[in-house]
């Protein structure tokens, strides 16, 4: 016989609706913000952002995808978009002629330089400005919790020990 279901209680629910309410709204806003200032996605973006945070603003396509969470086949599809664009080129990785690697073209470096100013300022309007700093070090202390569950190898977070400190 199945364990009996532990539902919510009304605090819980009210929590985990208003956490799923802002994964639902947060994306479509970041979406409306790049789409207008650079034409890109919100995956694009992080696609072009993992690139320029790289050594060499290069990856594997397998690194890449790990990175932002993606299929290859949709990863590449995206890639595709952007090499039309100019913003990134592939190439056979030097390392191994089976894989290939991404890199970003000067002008994707531009775009992400140019972009990342206004990211940067709707992620502060939508999220941290509506915080207290005490809020602010909770939601990281929250975030960094749930982490270790939804992602325990840490393949799409940094340490975040090691975020924002020079």
């Amino acid at each position: 016989m199945p364990p009996e279901t532990r539902w919510l209680t009304p605090d819980e629910l009210r929590a985990w609706l208003g956490l799923v309410t802002v994964a639902e709204l947060l994306p479509a806003q970041l979406d409306s913000q790049l789409q207008q200032d650079a034409g890109l996605t919100h995956f694009e973006y992080q696609v072009l952002a993992m690139l320029s945070e790289a050594s060499g603003r290069t990856l594997r396509m397998s690194d890449l995808a790990r990175r932002t969470n993606a299929t290859l086949p949709r990863l590449s599809h995206v890639v595709r978009r952007l090499e039309d664009r100019g913003l990134v080129e592939r190439a056979p990785c030097t390392d191994d002629r089976r894989a290939t690697n991404a890199h970003l073209t000067e002008d994707g470096w531009d775009l992400v330089v140019r972009t990342a100013p206004g990211h940067v300022e709707t992620a502060r309007a939508l999220v941290v400005d509506a915080l207290t700093p005490e809020q602010v070090h909770l939601l990281e202390e929250l975030t960094r919790t749930m982490l270790q569950r939804l992602d325990p190898e840490g393949r799409l977070t940094p340490p975040l020990d090691e975020v924002g400190r020079a």
